[in-house]
């Protein structure tokens, strides 16, 4: 692959940014995939003008993607980790991602009442309450979320 072939390059990288946003790390291993051929630099610079004509940008990558993954009941440290294994910059996330959100303890509270059903009280302890304790850890919502999202079902005297 070729200089020629930056616009077979850049048809590309256009046709998965029209799907959905991607990181620019994200974006650029896709291509060296497809296009196992083609020099990184090459590739890496079809992605630097597509990122300064602003038709890739990591800002708005890491605000889709917040936004995705908060409707699908994540918190903050799993959407954190997930930014920064696309490496989109600290910069970026300071500026997108707040761990001092209220979204964060209502999203929590929700995924509770979603997994218990009506359920009146849990006994502090039992397989339930330990099930959704990992749950709302793995969904990465902190220790102090947790443990406020499940206070006023907890029974402690079993």
């Amino acid at each position: 692959m070729q200089a020629k072939d930056v616009p077979v390059l850049r048809r590309a990288a256009m046709d998965f940014l029209a799907r959905r946003e991607h990181s620019f790390y994200e974006l650029q291993q896709k291509l060296l995939i497809k296009f196992a051929e083609a020099p990184p630099e090459l590739v890496k610079e079809v992605m630097e003008r597509l990122r300064d004509e602003n038709l890739q940008s990591d800002k708005r990558f890491a605000e889709s993607y917040i936004r995705y993954r908060k409707s699908r009941g994540f918190g903050y440290l799993h959407i954190r980790t997930d930014l920064a294994t696309r490496r989109v910059q600290e910069s970026i996330l300071s500026t997108c991602l707040f761990e001092d959100d209220e979204d964060w303890q209502q999203l929590a509270q929700q995924l509770v009442e979603k997994k218990l059903n009506h359920e009146e009280k849990l006994d502090f302890g039992s397989k339930p309450h330990l099930r959704i304790m990992r749950l709302l850890e793995s969904r990465g919502f902190s220790n102090l979320e947790i443990r406020k999202a499940l206070e006023l079902r907890l029974n402690y005297s079993s």
